[in-house]
């Protein structure tokens, strides 16, 4: 059995695997990394030799770590990569092009339908009646969405989001808040089956699953990178942020959201944005807009979704899809029982 794996930022790990009576009993590595001594490369594929074949990929690691001399160097690659390489060839763990993708282009809903589909469609996705799904989001009122943790008193001016027309929805994945008016920003929803990101850790999920939009921000122009824990960042600074929320061996929701043009006096009049968070912001003074997608591409936004869309589908097998009736249902209940009740709202008061 042959499984790869590309590190983020670093080499191709191959693994050729071998199985008897449930354990690995040949292990072939290879790949364009670096290592030495040269001698190494046995004492590596003998630590896993034996392992169960259900082995995670960091107990993996674990056995390779323990198995190495303190003089041995491995560039381009660590043992937990050797472990994840050895899960797809097993299939536990599933690459980009194991998959395809249903996409569904920007469809004009009320924002908090877009925060309960995220749930609707993670769990479709975990139980196996959607397949792995990209989809951005569109909508014309205007709407402050918190994260799963974040306090309403700490995060909302709620006199100031009232006069101003805003309501408050509390999403399901962490992070800070999202400032949502029609046309000020770039939001989309990618919902993966775990198995895409088995033996990563949260951080290098998120390295991992924002590798596609880095392409995508170069084919406009944008020089963009990731910057730890979930900030994507250009030349001219931060461009925006992303969340996660995860259903065991099931499904991972990654979301990000990237500033088009916001209006920052608007901005941080509904919103509590202390000094240690202004700058972050790309807030330099009052009267300023928040517009690094604008500014830097010169285009207009739904010809940066229109790239971005392009982008994906010339990067993995894809095929259009749109919200089912069922889906649309689930989601307005969700908007009733939970996303617009006190309940859920003020869980962090």
């Amino acid at each position: 059995m042959h499984g790869e794996y590309k590190v983020p930022g670093g080499k191709l790990v191959v693994a050729d695997v071998e199985i008897e009576d449930g354990r690995l009993a040949q292990v072939s590595l290879s790949g364009d990394f670096f290592l030495e001594p040269d001698e190494a490369l046995e004492l590596i594929t003998a630590a896993v030799v034996g392992a169960p074949a259900a082995a995670s990929a960091t107990n993996l690691g674990a056995k390779i770590s323990a198995a190495l001399p303190a003089d041995v160097a491995m560039i381009g690659f660590d043992p937990e990569s050797v472990g994840v390489a050895i899960r797809r060839a097993l299939g536990h763990a599933t690459s980009w092009h194991d998959h395809t993708f249903d996409v569904i282009e920007p469809v004009v809903l009320d924002p908090a339908m877009h925060v309960a589909l995220d749930e609707v469609i993670m769990r479709e996705v975990a139980d196996g009646t959607r397949p792995p799904t990209l989809r951005f989001w569109d909508w014309a009122t205007p709407l402050v969405v918190i994260g799963s943790f974040q306090s309403v008193r700490n995060e909302v001016d709620e006199e100031a989001a009232e006069r101003l027309g805003f309501g408050i929805v509390r999403r399901i994945s962490g992070g800070g808040a999202m400032f949502m008016e029609s046309g000020n920003c770039i939001t989309y929803s990618l919902v993966v089956p775990t198995s895409l990101v088995d033996g990563l850790n949260f951080e290098q999920s998120y390295e991992f699953l924002d590798r596609w939009v880095m392409g995508a921000l170069a084919d406009v122009g944008v020089n963009a990178h990731y910057v730890p824990i979930n900030d994507i960042v250009s030349d001219r600074g931060k461009i925006g942020g992303a969340a996660q929320k995860r259903i065991v061996a099931g499904a991972v929701l990654h979301h990000v959201t990237m500033s088009y043009d916001i209006d920052a006096d608007k901005m941080t009049e509904v919103l509590r944005i202390g000094r240690e968070k202004i700058s972050d912001k790309g807030i330099t003074s009052s009267g300023k807009r928040v517009d690094p997608m604008r500014s830097q591409t010169g285009m207009t936004r739904d010809a940066i979704i229109e790239a971005f869309l392009q982008h994906f589908r010339t990067r993995y097998e894809t095929n259009d899809s749109e919200y089912s009736e069922a889906e649309l249902a689930a989601a307005t209940k969700l908007v009733e029982d939970k996303f617009s009740t006190p309940e859920w709202t003020y869980r962090v008061p």
